[in-house]
């Protein structure tokens, strides 16, 4: 059973949280160890120390930790965001040395809050903290800039998935109009006949209006589906053209489990009959698909007339580029598709892998 897209947000949510989490885990574990690889004798104090001031110079380390973590959140969410985006170079930098300066001040503070009788030497804690300083904000810009960037290209990702989704509502919105209308025309025709073509017509009529309502929510369908919808509107197409449209077609699957997303091939059978017939002398329609270790070929050819073709394409519907488009956004580099017209024809070849 599929899992429903609320489940996969939720899911992808949480992991996303721990992964967050680990990642903070992993920086600060490297920002407190790095200084004492790089200075093996940062930290130690003095041999001449008695027990109790060297455990007040370890507890003073210690607490300086956090203000390093809060140096590197201040510049994370405060000052890369309100100066550095911004362009405002000047200002950062000023609190940047701020930010420095209070460090230097509270570990002063703490320094002598701890270790009382020690003399507090300026030189000393500059050279051990202004690494560490450097170390926190250089990592927390990284960190930043790195996660805003991620953050940033998953929000074009799901504009892109947003915009497909719309694509795909307006397909099917413009497929039905003027299509169900004619096959409606059909029904009324054969009711005053008594046609027995007046069940099976109305059958697949029912057929194509329910997966068009509700099994094209779903992420991806069997592409035996796809393929009696397919089928189905090739049937209605050939019951109103009757003999005037040559239509021919071949569909084989391998497995009727392989999946595909819905109403992804539908665009191209739809062209091929808006262009294919008309004011053209022995109209032709060709369609063949086929599946085979999990590749689908998909081969439609139609006669066009070129004069009536150019006002047609004024409305075109979804178009054959978006439909590239949409191809692009959900196979990517697994598919490949070439539209050509040659010598009167209008040929359209795909080629895409089912299981990415």
């Amino acid at each position: 059973m599929q899992q429903t897209a609320r489940q996969k947000i939720m899911t992808i949510n949480f992991s996303n949280k721990w992964m967050k989490l680990t990642l903070h885990i992993l920086v600060w574990v490297v920002l407190i160890t790095l200084p004492y690889i790089l200075n093996v004798n940062r930290g130690r104090p003095p041999r001449s120390l008695t027990h109790y001031e060297e455990t007040q110079f370890l507890r003073l380390n210690f607490i300086s930790y956090f203000y390093w973590i809060a140096i590197f959140y201040v510049n994370s969410l405060i000052l890369i965001p309100v100066f550095f985006y911004r362009k405002k170079y000047l200002l950062y930098a000023l609190f940047f040395f701020a930010s420095l300066l209070m460090a230097i001040t509270i570990h002063a503070l703490l320094f002598r809050n701890l270790l009382p009788d020690l003399d507090f030497n300026l030189g000393r804690t500059l050279w051990f903290n202004t690494p560490t300083f450097l170390l926190s904000i250089a990592a927390s810009t990284a960190f930043t800039m790195v996660s805003d960037r991620i953050s940033e290209e998953k929000r074009v990702l799901q504009r892109e998935q947003e915009n497909m989704k719309t694509e795909l509502s307006f397909l099917r919105s413009q497929i039905s109009p003027h299509f169900i209308f004619n096959v409606l025309n059909n029904i009324v025709a054969l009711v005053r006949l008594k046609s027995d073509e007046l069940e099976p017509t109305v059958m697949k009529l029912s057929g194509l209006m329910q997966y068009m309502l509700y099994e094209t929510d779903e992420e991806k369908v069997s592409i035996k589906t796809e393929t009696d919808y397919l089928q189905a509107y090739i049937d209605l197409q050939k019951q109103r053209f009757g003999r005037k449209v040559s239509i021919e077609t071949n569909i084989a699957l391998e497995s009727d489990f392989d999946e595909i997303e819905p109403m992804l091939l539908i665009p191209f059978i739809e062209n091929a009959f808006k262009h294919g017939v008309g004011m053209i002398q022995n109209p032709q329609i060709f369609v063949d698909l086929k599946t085979e270790n999990e590749r689908l070929t998909f081969v439609i050819r139609n006669k066009f007339n070129p004069v009536e073709n150019e006002i047609k394409d004024a409305a075109s519907g979804i178009g054959l580029a978006n439909v590239s488009r949409r191809l692009n956004l959900l196979y990517g580099n697994k598919h490949h598709l070439t539209v050509e017209k040659n010598d009167g024809w209008f040929n359209v070849n795909l080629t895409l892998k089912l299981a990415i």
